[in-house]
């Protein structure tokens, strides 16, 4: 807690005042198994504040029209891994009297999973039009994300503890594939604006 304090410091006034936003979230999440079927609803909403804090921490403020799709896609996709994670434990859950997405969508869980996964594509690509990115960055989210999500689907098998485990891992191939999305995007953009520079006749 104290090394993190440390680094929040070094941000703006803004980015620190709003990332204490977040605490409700922090100090909730703990005490929802024993209140909601959604803890990982509220693990979403505290996880991925940190996109928001990032945003405020370069640009000083937030463009609400680009971060907050992509803080909603953070979301949807952490309820789509830890409800698999979930699974594992569900017989512990039960036993122990406590609740989860895993336990609320059941035999459902690969239907209501496609549904968020969707939500998670279609948002991330929201935020990128709103940002203005190009094509390398669309057709790397839509085509190899959505594949990835769509394996995911196609092989957990939810009774199957080493199973819902190696399908949680596979979650950082995704985190992967959205950063090559992003990385593909900007050396796109410096090579068409290279060769744009380049055609111009020199007065």
């Amino acid at each position: 807690l104290s090394a993190g304090l440390a680094v929040l410091l070094q941000m703006n006034p803004y980015t620190i005042f709003f990332c204490f936003g977040s605490m409700p979230f922090v100090i909730m999440y703990p005490f929802m198994k024993r209140i909601t079927y959604w803890p990982q609803l509220f693990l979403g909403l505290a996880y991925n504040w940190g996109a928001l804090a990032g945003w405020s921490a370069v640009a000083g403020s937030i463009d609400w029209t680009v971060a907050l799709p992509l803080y909603a896609a953070g979301v949807s996709w952490t309820l789509v891994y830890d409800t698999v994670y979930g699974h594992q434990d569900k017989r512990d859950d039960i036993a122990a009297g406590v609740k989860s997405t895993s336990l609320l969508f059941g035999d459902h869980t690969k239907t209501v999973l496609s549904g968020f996964s969707a939500a998670t594509i279609s948002l991330m690509c929201l935020s990128g039009y709103m940002n203005g990115q190009g094509l390398p960055f669309f057709l790397t989210v839509a085509g190899a994300g959505s594949a990835h999500l769509l394996w995911q689907l196609k092989s957990v098998d939810i009774n199957s503890p080493s199973v819902c485990w190696r399908i949680f891992k596979s979650n950082a191939w995704f985190g992967a594939i959205i950063f090559s999305a992003i990385l593909a995007d900007l050396a796109y953009d410096r090579i068409t604006n290279t060769d744009d520079t380049e055609e111009q006749p020199s007065l």
